[in-house]
């Protein structure tokens, strides 16, 4: 077998349908678009018109709200953090956002949320975008304690302006107050070596 032996798979390939080429080819005179009217033009689309009649999309009625670019944090409930703790899927008693990447459970770009499922007796401090009113009661029953994440391990990394760890609990509108001092504390140094 050789390069000049490879061809593609049986059916994969077919040749383009050649229209307007008389009568004998088959699709002569209209070329396959039929008679005539508005289906027959090229850039045709369906116009929903329903012969007079008030249009279904306004007989139905209209409620709620899709958030088109919605994002769904991945949920862990504390009884799955117990179970993969003494399971060992867990070490240690700092559940942080990159140990639940490490375990397979979330991916670095996703957010995570803590729900009260199930029970927690280890003492554990755990990291998440989110958590339920039982999951916080839940962990510092236990003598836990939760840490609010701001942004997603992926967005972390990113950051060059501060170490992983502290970009990932510090919160989006005080970096943005920052740069801005900083930007104007720029502007102003600027202006004073000019005069």
């Amino acid at each position: 077998m050789n390069l000049s032996t490879l061809k593609p798979a049986k059916g994969s390939r077919k040749q383009k349908k050649r229209v307007g080429r008389g009568p004998g080819s088959g699709n002569g005179t209209t070329a396959g678009a039929g008679n005539k009217g508005h289906q027959a033009r090229s850039g045709y689309t369906s116009s929903f018109k329903e012969g007079g009649q008030m249009p279904i999309y306004r007989r139905l009625p209209k409620f709620g709200f899709t958030k088109p670019n919605a994002v769904e944090p991945r949920t862990v409930s504390v009884g799955q953090i117990s179970e993969w703790l003494k399971k060992g899927k867990l070490v240690g008693n700092d559940v942080s956002l990159e140990a639940l990447a490490k375990a397979g459970v979330s991916a670095k770009r996703n957010l995570v949320k803590i729900l009260g499922d199930g029970d927690l007796t280890e003492t554990v401090t755990v990291t998440a975008h989110a958590f339920s009113e039982s999951a916080k009661e839940k962990i510092e029953k236990a003598g836990g304690k939760i840490i609010i994440a701001e942004r997603t391990l992926e967005e972390a990394a990113m950051m060059k302006s501060l170490p992983p760890e502290k970009a990932l609990v510090t919160p989006k509108k005080n970096l943005e107050e920052e740069r801005k001092a900083a930007k104007a504390a720029r502007k102003a140094a600027a202006k004073k070596a000019k005069r």
